[in-house]
């Protein structure tokens, strides 16, 4: 027996709320962080091999690459420790229902998105 369900295949129509949003984002800077903990290991080793090492390392960062990815770190570690102090919130009992978790989703977004700019100029 076929069941006739509607399937959409179009993931651009879906609209997720913003916890699911701040959910995914946390899962996903969780992701990119252990990424850019491999990028920052290597630089810190080559760094410390010898002055002409160091150099090196600084140039890289100092370059266009090498401060996008500090960005980019910088933007990952923010909004999971924003998204982590969100979830120790809930886990105390505070922001469960529904319209104060959605606020506060949409609060730490707002709030890594202000961090991230501070950060991009701070480092640019």
């Amino acid at each position: 027996m076929k069941k006739q369900r509607p399937v959409n295949l179009d993931l651009t129509t879906i609209s997720m709320p913003a916890t699911a949003n701040a959910s995914i984002l946390h899962r996903i800077t969780g992701v990119a962080m252990f990424f850019a903990l491999i990028f920052v290991i290597v630089v810190w080793a080559i760094s410390l091999q010898s002055a002409e090492g160091f150099e090196l390392a600084k140039q890289l960062m100092q370059g266009v690459i090498g401060k996008i990815i500090a960005i980019g770190t910088l933007a990952a570690l923010s909004y999971h420790i924003i998204g982590g102090i969100r979830h120790l919130i809930m886990d105390m009992g505070h922001w469960e229902e529904l319209e104060s978790g959605n606020l506060s989703a949409k609060l730490a977004i707002a709030i890594w998105i202000v961090t991230v700019i501070l950060a991009g100029v701070w480092i640019w």
